[in-house]
This record gives structure tokens, C-alpha cells and sequence, in this order.
């Protein structure tokens, strides 16, 4: 359990990570492939992805950007918390940053996952790696808490809600003319089954439908990377729209929304830009993607509010629609997954 009397001394904005350059990219997806039962075939395609664009993912890029932001966000509201950075895939990693922390004389420090929702891979698995980093880096290591998640908050739901409103006029189109998918990673059916990902997504795209006066709209996914035999969260997005394109109600305006992703990183910029925005042109449907948060106002404001929470500056816990503020402390069994492996050979 945490130490109540410690004051929070610091923040750490915590992330995937991604490559930074040519070398960087297989040693990057081993890392986040480690353990996992997924092809060696699909690791190499997706290291295909990554080396169409130089090598480099902009996701490491846009955390610092975010990092800067939020800095700039807690100086103009008061709020004296060093900030600090850490990925779970690539540089800086967590041991290093919490040694840094250390030697700085963290004791207390308040997160914010760079993950909207909750499942293994987006939260769970986060808290276990840095509980590992803090074995690593041994006594005195900071303690780590994370902010609520913030699928719900009014200013994620208005900042999402702007990026289609901005689509939609860059079709031309009113939100009565048009359809609307939102996207998030798929994951497999057994790390779906016990956790709320599936709800706060719901959740989060019927609010921002309602507060952008969508009428046609649906939840789809994108991006699996586990073995064809293994179930994993449907309809994927590109599947979808091949199908609208015998549909009766094939659309002429299509806005995808990946909600799911707080910043344009390579798999928004691959499955959606790339694949999803070639299907369209193939089918004559007009598709123009939303916007991510990246380092919007609004987006920067939810973070610090949901520090003030924490920290005790604010009593207000702000969410939207009926499932109300999110936990602080996950339950034990929070997101709990153990990934079914197919029978060793003999």
C-alpha cells in the first residue's frame, strides 16, 4: 500500500514507446512481442510497417511533445510536480527513468497511462512492468499511482466530439449524412472477457456520437496481431467497410474515429491512413480520419484535472454519461489475463 503521509512529488506520463530508427525496429517488436504467441511472420510485416516510414514511429515524438505540454499545463495552474517520461518497449524505459527519479528524490509519483481504456495490455500489464522496474532499481525506488481512467471525462468526450465535427465539414458533410466508425486495437476475446474495454468504449463512442449530433455510427477494430485460430475482438474496420460496399446504405461520407488512440502513432497512421483510407478510394466512399487528442487543450486539461483529483486540488470528479468517475486503485483482479497457448508439439 501506498504511504498516505508521503506528499506526490512528481509525475510520470507512462507509454508504449516505438522506434526511433532503422536499427531500433526489430529489437523494438521483440520487445513487445516477448511472450506472446504471435507469428513471427506477422512480427516481420509489421517490421514492414515501421520501415515504410524510415524506421521511426512518431509515437516518442508526440510523448514528448505531450510531456511538454502537460509541463506547461501544470506551471499555468500552480501545480509543482516534476515531470518525468517512461515506455514499456523502448527508450527510456522504466528502470532507467525511475533510477532517475530516484537519484532525483522521488518518493511519490502520479501517473497517467497514455491508454483511455481499461484491458491487460492498456493498464495491468503497464503496473506490472513498473513494479518489476521498481524490483530492478531496488530500495528507495518511487512509488507509482495511477490517475483514474478517463474514457468518460467530459473534456476527452469534447475533444473527440471537435475532431468529428472538424471531419465532417472537411467532407462537407452534415453529421445526418454521414457514418461514423470508431476504432480501437483489438485484443484477444480472452483479455476482452474480464475487463471493461468493451463497455468504456461503448461508452465513450455513444457520448461522443450524441455530442457531435451523430445518428449513424458504430464500434470497430483494427490492428490484431495474434494467430488466426485465436478469437480476438470484431468487426475489424477494413472488413467493415468492404462490406458497406454491397450494403443498401453504403455511405458517401465516412468519418473514422480512432478513439481507442490518444496520438497518431504507426498503427493509426498504417491501418487507418494507409489501408482503410486505400479501401475507400477503391469504393468511391469519401473517408476523412479524426483527429487524435495528441496535445489538444482539452486533452492536456482532462490530464491535469485528473492530477488535481489525486492530489487533492479538486473535490469535482468530472465524468459524462451513466458509468460515472472510474475507480482510483484497480481491485486485485483488475484486467486479469492469462493468454491461452496452443498444445506443445511432441
Amino acid at each position: 500500500m501506498p504511504d498516505q503521509a508521503l506528499p506526490y512529488d512528481s509525475f510520470l506520463l507512462v507509454s508504449f514507446g516505438g522506434p526511433e530508427g532503422p536499427e531500433d525496429v526489430m529489437p523494438f517488436l521483440e520487445n513487445v512481442l516477448r511472450g506472446k504467441n504471435v507469428p513471427r511472420e506477422r512480427m516481420l510485416e509489421v517490421a514492414e510497417h515501421y520501415n515504410s516510414f524510415g524506421g521511426v514511429s512518431p509515437i516518442n515524438q508526440q510523448n514528448r511533445d505531450l510531456l511538454a505540454a502537460i509541463k506547461a499545463e501544470f506551471e499555468a495552474n500552480g501545480i509543482d510536480l516534476p515531470v518525468y517520461w517512461g515506455n514499456r518497449n523502448w527508450h527510456p524505459l522504466f528502470p532507467d527513468t525511475l533510477r532517475q527519479m530516484k537519484a532525483d528524490g522521488c518518493k511519490r509519483t502520479i501517473a497517467f497511462f497514455t491508454s483511455m481504456f481499461s484491458c491487460y495490455s492498456g493498464c495491468r500489464q503497464y503496473r506490472e512492468n513498473i513494479i518489476a522496474a521498481q524490483q530492478e532499481v531496488g530500495e528507495g525506488a518511487p512509488m507509482v499511482e495511477k490517475v483514474r481512467m478517463g474514457f468518460n471525462h467530459p473534456d476527452f468526450i469534447n475533444t473527440m466530439a471537435d475532431s468529428v465535427r472538424k471531419s465532417l465539414a472537411g467532407l462537407g458533410a452534415e453529421p445526418g449524412a454521414a457514418t461514423v466508425l470508431f476504432t480501437a486495437h483489438s485484443i484477444p476475446m480472452g483479455m476482452a472477457d474480464n475487463c471493461d474495454y468493451v463497455k468504456q468504449l461503448n461508452e465513450a463512442s455513444r457520448l461522443v456520437a450524441q455530442a457531435a449530433g451523430i445518428d449513424k455510427w458504430r464500434l470497430v477494430y483494427q490492428s490484431r496481431s495474434g494467430p488466426p485460430q485465436q478469437p480476438w475482438l470484431e468487426p475489424d474496420v477494413c472488413d467493415t467497410i468492404a462490406a458497406m460496399d454491397d450494403a443498401a446504405d453504403n455511405p458517401q461520407h465516412l468519418v473514422i474515429v480512432p478513439i481507442g488512440f490518444v496520438s497518431d502513432h504507426m498503427e493509426v497512421l498504417y491501418d487507418l491512413d494507409d489501408e482503410a483510407a486505400t479501401l475507400c478510394r477503391e469504393r468511391g466512399i469519401a473517408m476523412s480520419r479524426a483527429a487524435t487528442p495528441g496535445t489538444s487543450a482539452g486533452f492536456v486539461s482532462m490530464i491535469r484535472k485528473l492530477v488535481e483529483e489525486r492530489i487533492g486540488r479538486r473535490e469535482q470528479r468530472d465524468a459524462a454519461g451513466d458509468l460515472g468517475p472510474w475507480h482510483d486503485a484497480c481491485p486485485a483482479d483488475c484486467c486479469l489475463y492469462t493468454p491461452r497457448r496452443p498444445p506443445a508439439r511432441a
